[in-house]
């Protein structure tokens, strides 16, 4: 009789062979195969050069929505109400309440920048201003996401962006209402049905009726990520998206079931989700581990989700809560759940996380749809250096100078030595010509 697979593998800290161990699971390629590429590069060359036309074609050819002209891919304020009044009650009052919840927490990261005055009376600053048009990339066919919509407009519009331009394809014509209405609701200003490399392509060079952008936001699958790469420089970007992760640290006094569903809600993502849970009691792992075994039967997405942990999820016992601290900051994951009797004891020792959840009552489902922050956060190790997509990725700085005749004359020397230094003589004349100028003024 053939021994039934496990369905999610397990790791030990102390196991000689367990750096090599996690250095394997948390393997993935984030660029793009060359045959995604090429395809992606040959997409935005010809919507570069086509524009509209081209744009067109590769609608057709790809999302098998025929329509006579660009303009017809543009969807009006009448449709974005309809598609507000076609859902139900429910499903507005969710949107509307978690849009709320998102505005109010952005809001509070709003800059203004800042002046002062030195010692010299030289005025010095920083301008904060927003960027003119930013593009938002919607994920749409096999499943449509509007609480990407409200996490990626929603800080633009907080941040004062004079226009954001949403795409969102619609394979065979078929739109979603949830997506439209929280467009509609997030204030995006103008929403084309199109997508993959052919819709990044549009943003970034824009079209006859595609607009250019500034800056490109939003996840998508892997032609709109090497399209994203391809492009960034004439147009910013803000991340090139990985699969999505969780990572819980368990001290083995949190419920079970309630774990095993946190670990679930990531890897029914898609196969290529993690999933990990940490803890010092193996005991603790064995039943998280027998309530995902029970609880995998009832759901819906069940083989993406038991391929998911097959491939890239583990379940790890570490020998205390600090290593399990060092194991959390290598791993440097998107999401992290601090399941702990005394979670924010762990949390200073964290120093890489996109997002971290503390305490029982805190899932990772919370910060997808309605705690407040964006859900977009740094994937595959990026939190080692990236942030949650927040207002400050829709606004741009300027530095500000205003010296006063002493002021100037008070920097003179100091400029005028550092660029002889560099062998600047020009740079250095331009300085040196300022000085005895509030003399002789």
């Amino acid at each position: 009789m053939t021994a039934k697979a496990p369905l999610i593998r397990r790791l030990d800290s102390r196991d000689p062979t367990f750096s090599q161990q996690l250095d394997e699971l948390l393997a993935w390629d984030v660029s793009s195969d060359d045959e995604v590429n090429r395809i992606a590069a040959e997409v935005i060359s010809a919507v570069k050069a086509g524009g509209d036309s081209a744009l067109l074609d590769y609608t057709r050819r790809f999302d098998r929505l025929d329509v006579a002209t660009a303009g017809l891919l543009e969807l009006s304020r009448q449709e974005l109400e309809q598609a507000l009044d076609a859902i139900d009650d429910e499903q507005r009052t969710a949107l509307e309440s978690a849009a709320q919840r998102i505005r109010s927490y952005h809001e509070k990261q709003k800059d203004d920048g800042f002046s002062y005055e030195d010692e010299h009376g030289n005025v010095l600053g920083q301008r904060v201003l927003p960027l003119d048009r930013v593009g938002v990339y919607v994920p749409g066919g096999q499943a449509a996401y509007p609480s990407t919509v409200l996490m990626t407009v929603i800080p633009a519009k907080v941040a004062g962006v004079s226009e954001i331009v949403m795409t969102v394809p619609t394979p065979n014509g078929v739109r979603s209402d949830l997506v439209l209405a929280a467009a509609l609701i997030a204030g995006a200003d103008r929403i084309f049905t199109v997508g993959g490399a052919q819709a990044i392509a549009a943003l970034a060079y824009g079209t006859e009726t595609i607009p250019r952008v500034d800056k490109i936001v939003g996840p998508g699958g892997a032609f709109v990520a090497a399209a994203k790469r391809l492009v960034f420089g004439p147009v910013g970007i803000d991340v090139i998206a990985g699969p999505s992760e969780v990572l819980v640290i368990s001290d083995g006094s949190e419920r079970p079931d309630w774990l095993a569903l946190d670990l679930f809600s990531q890897a029914e993502h898609d196969e290529a989700a993690q999933a990990i849970a940490i803890s010092p009691d193996v005991a603790h792992l064995d039943r998280i581990e027998a309530e995902m075994e029970l609880l995998l039967p009832s759901l819906s997405r069940r083989d993406i989700a038991q391929a998911s942990l097959s491939r890239r999820g583990a379940l790890i016992h570490c020998s205390d809560l600090a290593e399990a601290a060092e194991i959390a900051n290598r791993i440097a994951p998107e999401h992290l759940e601090l399941a702990l009797r005394d979670p924010d004891a762990m949390l200073s020792e964290i120093r890489h996380a996109g997002a971290i959840f503390i305490g029982a009552h805190t899932p990772e489902v919370m910060g997808d749809y309605v705690a407040g922050p964006s859900h977009v956060l740094p994937t595959f190790g990026t939190a080692r250096y990236g942030s949650p997509l927040g207002v400050y990725d829709f606004q741009k700085r300027s530095s500000v100078i205003r010296l006063s005749p002493a002021g100037s004359e008070a920097l003179v020397e100091t400029a005028s030595v550092l660029a002889r230094g560099e062998g600047l003589e020009a740079h250095a004349l331009s300085a040196e010509a300022r000085r005895g100028a509030n003399e002789q003024n």
